[in-house]
């Protein structure tokens, strides 16, 4: 009785007569991934995202100054591994133009570059032993690609933690970067469903069932892995999809999957995180991959090195070399830069001269399969050991090269019978000889820039490539002019 007295609630009005009283909808609104996020809206986007630049970059505060000299590190010096980066430390030894000399140290490791990554899509390189790569200097190589999909489907990451991860099970002492499954939502398309959460996956060995892979689960894939790269994943779009509002979600969903990742890395002292860039081929101002790099930049703490992601997908060269251009000058000079899925020789040269560290692609060991050699010489640069023409040529595919078949005086002929004849020795000695072609190929790029020859080397390589109508040959595409002016090297 001693309780105020109670208000009286007004009564609700009656709905005139004639409308249809209708209740509210109380069911949440989905949410719009589409949007810009809610980080990005104060970014300035009338300017091109950079940051951590250095000369010969123009200084990403004042366009009209040139940023100060990039810190070089002598060539030896013993790693220092810090808090921010405790799993990856990233000296630069000597730069020419934008092209950098540099070395990754990695727990197994250091990693010169340019390097070339061999891909050992399940662990193992096809027609390579791991002892060939290790003992054969030609071959030697200080770090290996792997793919977490295919390895978390057979023979399953739980096996290979319990056999104490892929460096023990494959026998391999050195390094190992995996991809993070995110390629498969391309090369695989008809057998995935992609939605916020992940990608489920029909498994294309048992008919029926699914597999679902979170960006939780491509992380804990790879710590069980053990490899010493790891890398987000990121929502990946066929770079000649034409459906601009698929590439808009996939860049913004990349960026809430690489926080999930971060959160899900259990080993950030030992394994380095690498966040992809996307944004499909959208090089312009404010356009999607300028917003993908101004999230990476706001999460520039959280990872050791970049990759440059969506390309080498049936794109034009000349939207190619645009993307790369864009990204070099974007992403800082204190961390490496790696360029997914490219392993043409030009365009490793080209991509160099651009700023790329890294690289990786099953095409030197896969051409290698079908009897074709990297070689030398006139464009493309191959040698198709099945024509005619080597059936009788008693040379060895390449003068001076140091793989089992030219060192041991295999003739071109012997290559071309074996080949002939389905016998899979022809297979094994061609991927030895284009693993050492492109081993060959960056140990010389690393060589140029050291001593400041890179750019009389990249109009050496392109010139032996393009020797002009003239001369019988093809005249130096438009794209590699433009791509290399870009950087200050002209023809």
């Amino acid at each position: 009785k001693n309780q105020a007295p109670a208000t009286k609630r007004p009564r609700p009005s009656s709905p005139p007569a004639g409308d249809v009283h209708t209740a509210v909808d109380t069911t949440p609104t989905p949410l719009d991934y589409s949007k810009l996020p809610a980080e990005l809206h104060n970014v300035d986007f009338t300017r091109r995202i950079t940051w951590g630049k250095f000369a010969p970059y123009l200084d990403s505060n004042n366009d009209s100054k040139v940023a100060p000299h990039l810190p070089l590190t002598p060539l030896d010096t013993p790693p220092v591994f810090t808090d921010t980066s405790p799993a990856l430390c990233h000296y630069i030894h000597a730069i020419e133009k934008r092209a950098r000399a540099c070395t990754v140290h990695l727990k197994h490791g250091p990693v010169a570059t340019p390097v070339f990554m061999p891909v050992g899509t399940k662990g193992s390189i096809k027609g390579v032993t791991t002892e060939e790569i290790v003992h054969e200097s030609a071959l030697a190589n200080e770090i290996i690609l792997a793919n977490t999909y295919h390895l978390a489907l057979q023979p399953s990451t739980s096996l290979l933690k319990d056999m104490g991860g892929l460096h023990s099970f494959m026998g391999w002492n050195r390094n190992i970067l995996t991809d993070s499954g995110g390629f498969q939502m391309v090369s695989l398309l008809k057998f995935a469903e992609i939605t916020e959460e992940g990608v489920t996956f029909e498994n294309p060995y048992t008919p029926g069932k699914r597999m679902l892979l979170r960006p939780e689960d491509s992380i804990h894939h790879q710590n069980e892995i053990g490899s010493d790269i790891i890398m987000a994943l990121d929502d990946v779009v066929s770079s000649v999809t034409v459906d601009e509002e698929r590439f808009r979600e996939a860049t913004y969903r990349t960026l809430r999957w690489l926080d999930r990742c971060y959160q899900a890395h259990e080993f950030p002292e030992k394994q380095a995180l690498f966040p992809i860039v996307q944004g499909g081929l959208d090089t312009s101002v404010a356009g999607l991959r300028e917003q993908c790099l101004a999230g990476f930049r706001n999460r520039d703490d959280k990872v050791s090195g970049f990759a440059i992601g969506g390309l080498a997908g049936g794109e034009s060269k000349d939207e190619f070399w645009k993307v790369v251009n864009q990204c070099c000058k974007a992403l800082p000079d204190n961390k490496p830069r790696y360029l997914m899925g490219v392993g043409y020789p030009l365009d490793l040269v080209v991509c160099t001269a651009l700023g790329v560290d890294m690289y990786d692609c099953v095409y030197p060991t896969r051409t290698a399969r079908f009897g074709v050699a990297l070689v030398p010489g006139a464009a493309p640069g191959t040698l198709r050991l099945k024509s005619h023409e080597c059936s009788t040529d008693s040379r060895v595919v390449q003068q001076g090269c140091g793989c089992q078949a030219c060192a041991g005086g295999i003739s071109r002929a012997r290559l071309h019978s074996l080949l002939k004849n389905g016998n899979c020795v022809a297979a094994q000695l061609l991927t030895q000889h284009n693993i050492a072609y492109m081993m060959a190929l960056v140990r010389s790029m690393r060589q140029a820039i050291l001593t400041g020859s890179f750019v009389d080397f990249v109009r050496e390589f392109v010139n032996d490539q393009f020797r002009g109508k003239s001369n019988g040959g093809q005249d130096v595409p438009k794209w590699v002019k433009d791509a290399l002016e870009e950087t200050g090297i002209n023809f």
